[in-house]
């Protein structure tokens, strides 16, 4: 008598089809989900609000003169990378090499466009965070931020090289104005 083994075959694909979804799950129960909180709020709320955030900035830059200056690089108030992907940052110039490995000094001139004076009082909440996970926030707000003669000053250490995202809000008197810079440390 013949035997045939075709029905053993499909169980034993079954059992390991089965056994694999089983590890998958185990698996992925394991690793830590990170919300993205990009703009210093939940992404769903700025997917949602985004057209907001744009005409928050251009209110914000009718009133004030906004520079931002990382380790004396110049930068202005802009939210443009965030429609770039990491990857950009190795063939475009525009943000690259901003941070580097250890201190990192921090400037922020933000003048009333009217009277052409530096203002202070501002609530600023500021991020350096690595792309790729939450562990590596680096966080300051107004407190960590010195206000001099030339502005907001401070130093931020970046303990790693990599690629980290710049993200910030400064608000005043109901105006609030967005950063959002993605570069790397090196």
């Amino acid at each position: 008598m013949k035997r045939n083994y075709w029905p053993l075959f499909f169980i034993c694909i079954f059992s390991f089809t089965l056994l694999m979804i089983v590890w998958t799950i185990h698996n992925t129960l394991k690793v830590p989900v990170n919300e993205d909180d990009a703009f210093l709020r939940k992404y769903q709320d700025i997917d949602e609000n985004f057209n907001d955030v744009v005409t928050s900035n251009h209110i914000f830059l009718k009133k004030y003169n906004f520079k931002i200056f990382l380790n004396n690089e110049e930068k202005n108030l802009d939210i443009n990378d965030v429609f770039l992907s990491q990857r950009a940052i190795e063939e475009r110039t525009l943000n690259k090499d901003l941070l580097k490995v250890g201190e990192n000094k921090i400037r922020i001139e933000i003048f009333d466009k009217k009277t052409n004076k530096l203002e202070d009082d501002f609530d600023i909440k500021f991020r350096i965070t690595q792309t790729t996970n939450n562990n590596s926030k680096i966080d300051s707000n107004k407190n960590n931020f010195i206000f001099t003669q030339t502005g907001y000053i401070a130093d931020i250490k970046v303990p790693k090289i990599g690629y980290w995202n710049i993200i910030a809000t400064f608000e005043k008197d109901g105006n609030k104005g967005y950063l959002f810079i993605k570069t790397n440390a090196k």
